[in-house]
């Protein structure tokens, strides 16, 4: 006979507990027992899920993924596939690994003077997270070149808050770059992957492997066009503050201009991120004519010719 389990003994030899593996039944990540009478059964089955539950959780999936990801292996598509391209996609994208700091090392590297507002915007970005339950005060690094880099800027002078500042400009417009990569390789290399939901084990595996090949492109990329840029514009800055007189720009010659972020944010949310620089051309030059067209009348109007 296969062996039987209340809900404490499956609690007891999974490890969960039980309010945890009703939670589970709830979001359907666990099949419902079988009711006898004023029990319910759970089986070694029910045991297995449970197991393979903790081992995901371990790995560091959320409980919807992992729903999505039972779900495919009980629809008889296969799970290694599935998870060898969630594993791949979920892991990292750098071979930098985190480091601790402390409260007193993060202030001696900053100048030696405490600054809670900096520390909790930092915390906020995700530059620094609490590690709970120490003695001391402690934080994780997930980047510690990224720490390192407001280091040397605030050395060099920088304030904190134009750090922090420049820091969520920046990732906003390279989470953009990241978009358009995802789409871009989607449409033209995951796409025939991705056709059947959930992809079936063959199809998983091959995307896997593409993911493993593409994987450093997006980062080779952006490495090269920005040292492109920078050697350009930098060149271009030292030539305007190091020359006499301004080298000319010509007329068709784009310019950078500063707008604001809630400015950005609100037009992107109108149009959408694509349409941005459209939108605020076109916006422009709408500005531009009424002014001109208020103008032309202003001086009609007060021309002596005008009755």
């Amino acid at each position: 006979m296969r062996p039987e389990y209340r809900i404490e003994d499956l609690a007891h030899h999974s490890g969960a507990t039980v309010r945890t593996i009703r939670a589970y039944q709830d979001r359907g990540l666990l099949p419902r027992p079988e009711r006898r009478g004023r029990s319910n059964v759970y089986e070694d089955s029910h045991l297995a899920r449970l197991r393979q539950i903790a081992d995901l959780l371990d790995r560091g999936y959320t409980l919807a993924s992992i729903k999505e990801l039972l779900d495919a292996w009980d629809t008889g598509r296969g799970l290694g596939g599935v998870l060898g391209l969630v594993a791949e996609v979920q892991g990292p994208w750098t071979d930098e690994e985190a480091a601790r700091i402390t409260r007193a090392e993060l202030d001696a590297r900053f100048g030696g003077t405490p600054d809670e507002e900096a520390v909790r915007e930092a915390v906020e970005l995700g530059v620094l997270e609490r590690i709970p339950g120490r003695d001391s005060e402690e934080y994780l690094v997930p980047s510690p070149q990224e720490l390192a880099v407001a280091v040397e800027l605030h050395a060099a002078g920088v304030p904190l808050a134009a750090i922090t500042g420049h820091l969520r400009e920046l990732r906003e417009q390279v989470e953009h770059i990241a978009g358009r990569f995802l789409e871009f390789t989607t449409e033209h290399v995951f796409a025939r992957y991705l056709e059947n939901r959930p992809p079936t084990d063959s199809d998983a595996a091959e995307a896997a492997t593409m993911v493993r090949r593409l994987r450093p492109l997006a980062q080779q990329t952006v490495d090269a066009e920005l040292a492109r840029a920078m050697r350009i514009l930098a060149t271009r800055h030292l030539q305007i503050h190091l020359s006499p007189e301004a080298p000319p720009v010509r007329d068709d010659e784009p310019r950078p201009v500063q707008v604001p972020t809630d400015t950005i944010r609100a037009v992107q949310r109108l149009v959408g991120p694509e349409a941005v620089a459209a939108f605020v051309t076109a916006a422009t030059e709408r500005e531009i004519n009424k002014r001109t067209l208020d103008a032309l009348t202003l001086n009609a109007l007060n021309s002596p010719t005008v009755h």
